[in-house]
């Protein structure tokens, strides 16, 4: 494999331009050599801070132009300074060779603050005035530098010049353009010397993607396809007897009769990157669609954007069969269940596990052993793709996913439109899960996901979410996601306008035993039937009993019960108990109120009156159009009397 054509063209996802900021105490060079580089020869004099100075894109050989901007070191041009650092796609910091207490000012002073702006641009340190060191003191710039480094990880290279020889002058911005266009951090760990996590990952993706026949090596054909992909050029066959020979003499398991293993592959690539020539993994990244932070880039992911405030994203068949047939594939004990072990291993080609942190982590139901279903698997995509398609997508790429992304993810019909036809298309629901604190809602997730009851529950610092399939009539099955809602959280929730827009059911939930829970539970429900009836987006609702154990129904609870579902016009409550698993059919209650959206959606008195105000203001509209209609008429039959009448006099 080699890297030797990664130059000449436009590569997708690459900048078009690099500016470079150069900074560092006063007297150090800075100016001069800025007008160096962009001469070719040293200036007998510069100005004190020179005016932003571009090196056109065939001056270096990966055709990015790139513009140099001087600063100044006085106080007067400290705001200037930390604008431009703040801009920067790479910051030179200078000392001059022949003065060390410069040196010293970029370790207490100018890298410290680089820091203090959380600039993320990478570091090069430039010793200026090569010629003017005392030769009788030799100095080893890795040994003064390699301490700094190891201090200050955003360094990414050091270099010593001369603007007045011309000595390494070009080089310098050579690199800080090179630690924009191929940075060596998302790639390699200098401390360990080894390739980070992600980027192993992408090039075990890259390399299962060129390894067509599957057999976990590639052949001399396959090498020489994955050449011409990336590099415009193929492979001589000499040149891949000599890859095959220094991966052989390396890592002896780098090569097989069959080919280039796994790990012959990424030791190339560890070894381009020592020898400096990050360009060439960068160049195979980038041509399998990776950005800087080695994800898929966005603009290669077809999200629907379109889509109103109440339509939801969802997987097609072509993508639900695609994953049934991932998790058989990593199901390697054939157990109906995936181990946290084989789901690692299925994540492998991906960034990371996208499912190790919130509102994922925990979601799912598990096995007792603490293995995933099939049902649960596919009910964990529903979630990702519900809130994140973006990232739904692209993870079904990184697992195999090689059919058209567009045919991957369908978009639902507004849920204003389900309303008016009085069904839903839909497969995903989300139901929004209200309530105030110690009435249940945590413990009715929970059960959701066949997690056992606990007496209390700490509280979360976000609002989680559980998703599980459920059973409908005629063995079909929807797919339920539980969102809660913390109590403290609902005012700001529901400030939004398109707060409810997402939401095919809200449920209620109070402790049946006390009152004041009841009367928390019964205001969010106001709230969310007045939100919906201001923006349009009313939802069905339910209350839920929770509790229904303790067996203590105060009168006063049971007679506001009813009349809250009489005035809002929504069914009884539902009564619960978790702990005893009394659950009263709920989720699959739930689920049907969803699909008969028309239904069970609370109607106020406010909402009453605005109906009825719509109603008389349509019945004048009806009045006033028929009238303008029959004045039109009326004015039409004049003018054809009146022009006839003018016809016969004449």
């Amino acid at each position: 494999m080699s890297g030797s054509s990664v130059t000449g063209g436009p590569i997708p996802g690459r900048r078009t331009t690099v500016r470079v900021v150069v900074a560092g105490d006063r007297g150090t060079g800075k100016s001069s050599l800025i007008a160096a580089a962009a001469s070719e020869r040293f200036p007998e004099s510069v100005s004190p801070v020179l005016p932003p100075t571009r090196l056109p894109a065939d001056y270096y050989p990966d055709a990015v132009p790139v513009t140099i901007i001087d600063t100044a070191s006085s106080l007067e041009g400290k705001a200037k300074l930390e604008e431009e650092l703040k801009r920067a796609d790479a910051v030179v910091l200078t000392y001059a060779c022949d003065k060390p207490e410069t040196l010293s000012r970029l370790q207490t002073f100018w890298i410290p603050e680089v820091r203090r702006l959380k600039v993320k641009a990478p570091v090069i340190v430039v010793g200026c005035k090569l010629d003017l060191r005392d030769e009788h003191y030799p100095v080893s710039l890795e040994q003064v530098m390699a301490p700094i480094m190891q201090q200050f990880r955003e360094i990414e290279t050091c270099i010593e010049c001369s603007a007045a020889n011309l000595v390494q002058v070009p080089e310098v911005f050579y690199y800080a353009q090179k630690a924009v266009l191929h940075p060596t951090a998302p790639l390699f760990d200098q401390e360990s010397q080894t390739l980070r996590p992600r980027c192993i990952r992408a090039l075990k993706r890259i390399f299962i993607l060129c390894d067509q026949d599957m057999d976990g090596a590639l052949n001399d054909s396959e090498l020489n396809e994955f050449q011409v992909k990336c590099f415009n050029a193929p492979l001589q066959p000499a040149e891949i007897v000599g890859v095959k020979r220094v991966v052989q003499e390396k890592v002896p398991e780098g090569v097989n009769d069959l080919g280039l293993t796994l790990t012959g592959f990424l030791f190339l690539h560890a070894l381009f990157i020592e020898k400096g020539r990050l360009e060439t993994t960068w160049a195979v990244l980038r041509k399998f669609g990776y950005n800087n932070d080695i994800e898929l880039r966005k603009e290669n992911l077809p999200v629907p954007s379109k889509r109103a405030p109440d339509q939801s994203v969802e997987l097609t068949n072509e993508a639900l069969d695609f994953l049934m047939g991932i998790f058989s594939l990593f199901d390697s004990n054939n157990d109906g269940a995936l181990q946290d072990s084989e789901l690692n291993e299925l994540f492998s080609t991906a960034p990371e596990s996208p499912w190790d942190e919130a509102p994922y982590k925990n979601s799912v139901e598990r096995t007792e052993s603490g293995d995933i279903r099939l049902s649960a698997f596919l009910s964990q995509w529903a979630l990702m793709t519900l809130l994140d398609p973006a990232k739904s997508l692209a993870y079904l790429i990184y697992l195999g996913y090689t059919n058209d992304p567009a045919t991957a993810l369908r978009v639902t019909r507004k849920r204003t439109v389900d309303v008016k036809k009085q069904q839903s298309d839909r497969h995903v629901f989300q139901c929004f899960v209200f309530g105030p604190k110690n009435a249940g809602k945590s413990s009715l997730l929970s059960s959701f996901v066949g997690r056992p009851f606990q007496n209390s529950h700490g509280s979360s610092s976000y609002q989680s979410y559980t998703v599980n399939a459920v059973d409908q009539l005629r063995g079909t099955k929807k797919t339920l996601i539980l969102h809660e809602i913390l109590e403290d959280d609902v005012k700001q929730f529901l400030s939004s306008k398109e707060s409810l827009a997402a939401c095919d059911v809200a449920v209620f939930v109070y402790d049946s035993s006390d009152e004041y829970s009841l009367k928390r539970a019964s205001e969010f429900l106001m709230d969310v039937a007045r939100r919906g009836e201001d923006t349009g987006y009313g939802v069905p609702c339910l209350f839920v009993a929770a509790k229904d154990d303790l067996g203590s129904y105060p009168m006063a609870t049971r007679d506001s019960e009813a009349v809250i579902c009489r005035e809002l016009k929504i069914d009884a409550p539902i009564r619960i108990s978790v702990k005893k698993r009394e659950m009263n059919n709920i989720f699959w209650r739930i689920v049907n109120a969803a699909e008969r959206c028309h239904l069970s959606v609370p109607e106020t008195e406010y909402g009453r009156n605005m109906k009825q105000y719509r109603r008389i203001v349509n019945r004048s509209l009806v009045f006033a159009s028929v009238g303008a209609a029959a004045a039109v008429v009326a004015l039409a039959a004049y003018r054809a009397y009146a022009s006839r009448k003018s016809h016969s006099a004449s």
